[in-house]
């Protein structure tokens, strides 16, 4: 029985943010408005702990007001195709993978997205999760319209909240990141929810935080094998519960290029500008499981790379895309998590640019 490859998208194949990219580029100041918005998710995910939301639910957020900005399913698919950037050496490394392991992408972009991304690297569709929107069937009266642009220019004037070490509370944050907090739920709960296109927060379930979790489950289940057999690979706060997941029952995770949400669950914290380090991984995986990776990484080497029993083309492969330097890859342990969480974090910035880079 083949083992289990789980990958979220944006990170660990591509170095966009589809979300963000698509706020920058349609709404005014969008940039910032998305990052106000994206770390008071991580506000609600993972401070507040608000019922019924989760780490990623950003990307229905946004959606009303990039309807407000004239946003089409057309426009969507039409930008994500025309901006998708690739880790290097994600498209044969996907293909090495998807012949040793039943291979899977589970990811909160939304599905033009993907779609453009499977038709890059070669990747089925049918073996992705993914967030399902079709924003066309959405109206919005001009009155709609012009207070959620209203909102938006709001936001856009909104200082990004930054968030206390161990946090716990809303009295935690400083006072003026409170009155942010307490401003943004009455935009999103008691206004925007409130309008005909509030129904969007309803209809709309992004896949992340609880969602891909449950998803793992849901693979595992459906091919017959134990989430020990599986291998998951994500890099940021949407990854954390599948992390939990698959490590809870004997799984691996690996954190590619993460922030601190990643490092704080993983168990192997990766460091690249090229995706090879995950094929090399996942197929030590699935001829020697979790075990002979973990030995792997803790002799980290040239000399052990090229003494491994796997296929010479994957070792030569390798070793022609890392030269002479190797890619970052430790085993996350109590005692250096800290230093592996400010290291990977500025490492992702380099990788994928420091407005995205920073993101929950």
């Amino acid at each position: 029985m083949k083992k289990v490859f789980i990958s979220d998208c944006e990170g660990p194949i591509s170095k966009n943010d589809n979300a963000f990219e698509l706020t920058a580029h349609y709404v005014p100041k969008g940039e910032h408005v998305f990052t106000v918005i994206s770390r008071y998710d991580d506000v609600l995910a993972d401070v507040v702990k608000k019922p019924g939301y989760k780490a990623g639910d950003t990307l229905k957020l946004i959606l009303p007001f990039l309807r407000a900005y004239g946003v089409t399913d057309r426009k969507m698919r039409s930008f994500s195709a025309k901006t998708l950037v690739l880790i290097s050496n994600v498209k044969e490394s996907l293909a090495l993978v998807q012949k040793v392991a039943n291979a899977f992408i589970v990811s909160t972009s939304y599905e033009h997205y993907i779609k453009a991304l499977c038709q890059a690297v070669d990747f089925p569709f049918r073996n992705v999760y993914c967030t399902r929107v079709k924003i066309d069937k959405y109206s919005l009266s001009l009155r709609e319209r012009d207070r959620l642009m209203e909102l938006a220019a709001e936001i856009a004037k909104m200082p990004v909240i930054e968030i206390p070490k161990g946090a716990s509370s809303i009295r935690d944050f400083p006072k003026q990141h409170q009155q942010v907090i307490k401003r943004l739920d009455e935009i999103f709960w008691k206004e925007v929810a409130r309008m005909e296109i509030g129904k969007i927060f309803e209809e709309v379930n992004p896949v992340g935080g609880r969602e891909k979790a449950e998803v793992v489950k849901q693979i595992a289940q459906k091919l017959g094998v134990s989430l020990s057999e599986v291998i998951y690979v994500g890099d940021s706060i949407t990854d954390t519960e599948a992390y939990k997941t698959v490590r809870s029952d004997g799984g691996l995770t690996i954190s590619f290029n993460g922030n601190e949400y990643a490092i704080r669950e993983a168990e192997i914290a990766v460091m690249s500008e090229k995706a090879l380090v995950t094929a090399l991984l996942t197929i030590v995986f699935c001829k020697f499981g979790k075990k002979g990776v973990i030995e792997l990484v803790n002799n980290w080497s040239f000399k052990k790379i090229k003494e491994l029993d796997v296929e010479e083309e994957l070792k030569n492969k390798f070793l022609e895309a890392y030269g002479d330097k190797l890619p970052r890859v430790e085993v996350v342990t109590e005692a250096n998590m800290e230093k592996l969480a400010k290291e990977s974090t500025a490492f992702r910035k380099t990788v994928r640019g420091e407005a995205i880079g920073r993101l929950g």
